[in-house]
């Protein structure tokens, strides 16, 4: 590590709703002299937290769409602007450790003896459900959670789909409304209950938020042609069941200002 070495903070904005970002986060973000973005993070984040003379880059990825940064960038970024000595806020949409490649990020990290911290946040999972009306675990509904993936057929082996479909864990799919056809069918073949919930939320904790819920059962006549606008997060267990009953978050309340997200070309699959 050289003596003028700056420092890397790997920090979470939170999942849509710009007031989910933690104090601590949005601390940092007034003290950073550059700021690598992601692209789901709210503009009014950017706008009331960072400061005005601080550097933005925009790194979000898109499914390698056009336009989408890739990782080897987003490293070598950090790198060079911490040997500057520059306090960089490498800033990802929902919670730091969900789906968001900073595995990548910290091995860079070490490897040049950067010095860094990471800063927790709320992942979409948990924004989602609790904006959704929705406890991810609940007595007598659900005593435990599983965070996935399936946006693409080998993420998931067949093993552990029996397990799935026999399990009374809560699902929480994340990148897979383009694959959940694929996800009902896999859960079908292996003897899911098809009683069992789901429930699709779309754009969760913004005024744009829609859940859309069915029984596994009611799927193909409810929900398999719709397409889902991203980020989107489905989430498959008894405890969807809950929904009606405690959903409290009411759109037209809201302003849509005060949740701005960028609007890049948004797909199903795009990450944290």
């Amino acid at each position: 590590m050289l003596p003028n070495t700056g420092k890397v903070i790997i920090a979470a904005a939170g999942s849509g709703d710009p007031e989910l970002i933690t104090v601590k986060a949005a601390r940092y973000l007034q003290q950073a002299d550059v700021v690598l973005t992601d692209r789901l993070v709210s503009e009014i984040i950017l706008v009331d937290y960072v400061r005005p003379d601080a550097e933005i880059i925009y790194v979000g990825k898109q499914n390698k769409k056009d336009g989408s940064a890739a990782q080897t960038d987003i490293n070598q970024l950090l790198v060079q602007y911490a040997a500057e000595g520059k306090l960089v806020v490498r800033l990802k949409g929902g919670d730091v450790s969900i789906f968001s490649n900073v595995l990548d990020e910290l091995q860079t990290l070490v490897a040049h003896q950067i010095p860094y911290e990471i800063v927790p946040g709320v992942t979409a999972a948990l924004g989602a459900a609790a904006y959704a009306g929705i406890p991810l675990t609940a007595r007598g509904y659900a005593t435990s959670v599983r965070f996935l993936t399936y946006y693409k057929s080998d993420v998931v082996n067949d093993a552990y789909w029996q397990e799935l479909a026999s399990t009374k864990d809560t699902l929480v799919f994340y990148m897979s409304c383009d694959t959940l056809g694929e996800v009902v069918k896999k859960l079908k073949e292996n003897g899911v209950d098809t009683s069992t919930k789901i429930a699709v939320v779309e754009q969760a904790t913004t005024p744009l938020q829609q859940v859309y819920t069915a029984s596994i059962e009611e799927y193909a006549q409810t929900l398999a042609n719709r397409s889902f606008l991203s980020p989107s997060l489905v989430i498959i267990g008894k405890v969807v069941e809950l929904h009606q009953q405690f959903a409290w978050f009411q759109n037209e309340n809201n302003n849509t200002e005060q949740y701005y997200f960028k609007p890049i070309g948004h797909t199903a699959n795009d990450h944290e």
